[in-house]
């Protein structure tokens, strides 16, 4: 049985993984809970290197995180690191990406700061040929591990190398992905990322077409001229902005993506509608999906239901008629109320609602802090927005629509 020594490098550790008695501890290991990794651990000891023990116990952690992201077939095959199952693409973004370069004749990829290679794994499943840079000797060794694990080697080259001075001509394109998280936590200057956005553009600029992820909170002024500025969410949640360079965009325009539905919401420099009047609430509230938010295409949003905004500064679409969105969320309001919790607390009480879902925007009051409160019971449910109407603070009750 080979051996290891007590002391490993981060490097050593993961090779030591690859071993056949590594993957086999490996599979050994996979349903094990966190509750009983100490009984474990102490078995799997006597047998196996105890660093062996705890590196396989630790990527069988990671792996167990990152089904949210991968799903569960490919995170039990893959390798991880910490950062970067707490940084790489979620499975359904990049698959969306992959597919946008494919759909644009790209044939070939450089991926530039490719980290545990998931960009780089729709890509090639989209039968495109990649190039995977990063500069972490860790991080390339995973994704090479992983390109291998997935059957994507042949696709798939890892290249450890400064992304700066990798040339990219013979590419079809570039898709950079800079470091937005440091030693700190996140990094929110984009010249701070790691390489700064600056050089990303400029590399974007170079190439037949390119992709630059970038946090979704990006100040729209700092969107270069060229670039067409996309916003992607998955199932609610706005995960990334893209801006995508190259002959086949149009300059300026802005786009909101929702995944899984592929529904799409976009506008050009000309197209791009006015803010929608204020009006007082209807029976109907629409609440934004977060990309078009970002996307500022709230008023595009507005024109597809007939509705205006409750407030002038706040992203709610209300309407007296009840039209299906692909990008809002419908709810039907039974009560307004100025903000009152004593009131509140009784119409909940006489609705006998159990079941309490508080929102809140362009209100300082925590939903948390709102339901203890109130102190829901009962046997139905409502939606709480605290909100502004027409600057007033303001509480709406209502309940979704399905369907």
């Amino acid at each position: 049985m080979g051996r290891v020594n007590d002391q490993l490098s981060p490097a050593s550790e993961f090779a030591a993984l690859l071993t056949p008695e590594g993957r086999a501890l490996l599979d050994e290991v996979r349903d094990v809970e966190p509750a009983g990794e100490l009984a474990a651990a102490t078995r799997l000891r006597r047998t196996h290197p105890a660093p062996l023990v705890s590196a396989a116990l630790a990527q069988a952690r990671l792996r167990q995180r990152a089904v949210a992201k991968f799903g569960a077939e490919d995170a039990a095959r893959m390798f991880f690191t910490p950062d970067g199952v707490e940084q790489s693409t979620r499975a359904s973004v990049a698959m969306y990406r992959a597919e946008c370069f494919r759909a644009r004749g790209v044939r070939s990829v450089a991926d530039l700061c490719c980290g545990i290679g998931g960009d780089a794994i729709a890509l090639a499943r989209a039968g495109i040929s990649v190039l995977a840079v990063d500069r972490d000797p860790l991080t390339c060794a995973v994704a090479r591990a992983n390109a291998e694990a997935l059957g994507l080697a042949e696709l798939i080259e890892v290249r450890e190398a400064d992304v700066t001075e990798v040339d990219t001509s013979a590419y079809d394109a570039v898709f950079v992905d800079p470091a937005r998280r440091g030693g700190r936590g996140r990094i929110f200057d984009p010249e701070a990322y790691s390489p700064p956005l600056s050089w990303a553009i400029e590399a974007a600029r170079k190439a037949p077409r390119a992709a630059l992820k970038i946090a979704p909170g990006i100040p729209h002024e700092t969107v270069p001229a060229e670039a067409e500025a996309e916003w992607i969410s998955d199932r609610g949640d706005v995960k990334e902005a893209v801006l995508w360079f190259g002959a086949d965009v149009t300059p300026g325009a802005r786009r909101a993506m929702l995944l899984p539905s592929l529904a799409g919401i976009w506008a050009s420099p000309e197209t791009m509608l006015p803010n929608p009047e204020v009006r007082p609430v209807g029976r109907y509230l629409y609440e934004p999906d977060g990309a078009v938010i970002r996307a500022h295409l709230v008023a595009q949003a507005a024109e597809e239901v007939a509705g205006g905004l409750i407030d002038e500064t706040i992203a709610y679409v209300t309407s007296d008629e009840c039209h299906r969105s692909a990008y809002a969320t419908t709810y039907e309001i039974t009560d307004q109320l100025p903000f009152n919790v004593k009131k509140l607390k009784a119409l909940l009480r006489e609705r006998e609602v159990g079941i309490l879902t508080v929102k809140k925007r362009g209100s300082a009051v925590e939903p948390e802090e709102l339901r203890k409160k109130v102190k829901p019971q009962g046997r139905n449910a409502a939606t709480v927005f605290l909100t502004r109407v027409a600057g007033a603070p303001t509480m709406l009750v209502g309940h979704p629509l399905h369907g």
